[in-house]
């Protein structure tokens, strides 16, 4: 299965752009990845929902370059660029380790879909090693199924953002315009493998898929869609992270119709719509959380042994 995965750089689809980049060779496609894992950050973080931070936090990985081009990107620095560390599988797996040592309750792997290659072998030496915390797959959910499945056994929790309901929104924010056709498919996939959020004792989650929507200024109609699919697609027990913390970043002030924070009128009728779906299972978030206090500083520690 990894030389498998492996070979999959020789053409990459792992994502849907297919630029079939040999990057094996050198060659790079639109996010610029390589044939190693370029990873800006490894730490513990508190500010994902709790059942993933706890009380010692969730153990994220931060990967740099992205699929998508996200105008109010957070972490810009990184999915816009290149900033980071080449790791090989060898070293990733390190990396992982050292965060179960760490004492973290997970290991939360954030934007990785260009490297699922390098993943999937990094994850297998890990577990080999004794790794024995969930590891999670933090994306965007602009994903390939056939490249998921590459995953299939190594990842617990799946944690995609399903950001876009109509594709003028995904095409004018984030430069793709077949997104939430292909994200569906790849949630479905998603749950298909892993399931239903399922806890342990402490009411920390082992295993299942915890779907995210991060409310724009604006789009409250298309969250409410997008509420909608879950519900019509997924059994009511799913469980949904309704997140306010939007802040107007990186490009976000060339858009005006997105250059300011998220109204409590828009979050709260979002918020009204969940609870008459019939869905039975959400996180939401104070109004607060929209701050820049929150923004990750990404200057490669967690990444050496020493």
């Amino acid at each position: 299965m990894v030389d498998q995965a492996m070979a999959a750089l020789r053409r990459c689809s792992l994502c849907p752009r297919r630029c079939m980049a040999d990057r094996l060779r050198g060659e790079t496609g639109f996010c610029g990845a390589g044939a190693a894992a370029t990873v800006a950050l490894a730490a513990q973080h508190h500010g994902e929902e709790p059942c993933l931070s706890g009380s010692r936090g969730s153990g994220t990985v931060f990967f740099s370059r992205c699929n998508l081009r996200c105008v109010y990107c957070q972490n810009h620095e990184i999915s816009w660029g290149s900033a980071g560390k080449d790791l090989s599988a060898t070293e990733l797996a390190d990396v992982f380790m050292r965060r179960q040592t760490a004492g973290a309750h997970n290991l939360n792997l954030v934007s990785p879909t260009p490297y699922i290659p390098v993943i999937a072998a990094a994850l297998r030496r890990a577990k080999n090693r004794g790794l024995k915390i969930p590891v999670v797959y933090n994306s965007n959910a602009y994903e390939n199924v056939a490249a998921l499945r590459l995953l299939e056994g190594l990842v617990d929790i799946y944690l995609p953002d399903l950001k876009y309901f109509t594709e003028e929104a995904a095409f004018r924010y984030s430069g793709v315009k077949d997104y939430f056709a292909v994200a569906a498919a790849a949630v479905l996939e998603m749950h298909r493998q892993a399931g239903n959020l399922t806890f342990n004792k402490e009411g920390l989650a082992r295993r299942g898929l915890l779907i995210r929507h991060l409310v724009l200024p604006g789009q409250h109609d298309a969250a409410c869609r997008v509420l909608d699919w879950i519900h019509f697609n997924l059994p009511a027990a799913t469980h949904v992270s309704i997140m306010s913390q939007y802040v107007p970043l990186w490009r976000a002030r060339r858009y005006p119709e997105i250059n300011r924070r998220l109204s409590p009128r828009e979050y709260r009728a979002v918020l009204e719509h969940f609870a008459q779906t019939g869905l039975q299972n959400g996180y939401m978030q104070d109004l607060a959380a929209a701050t820049e206090e929150y923004v990750p500083r990404f200057d490669l520690s967690g990444l050496s042994g020493h």
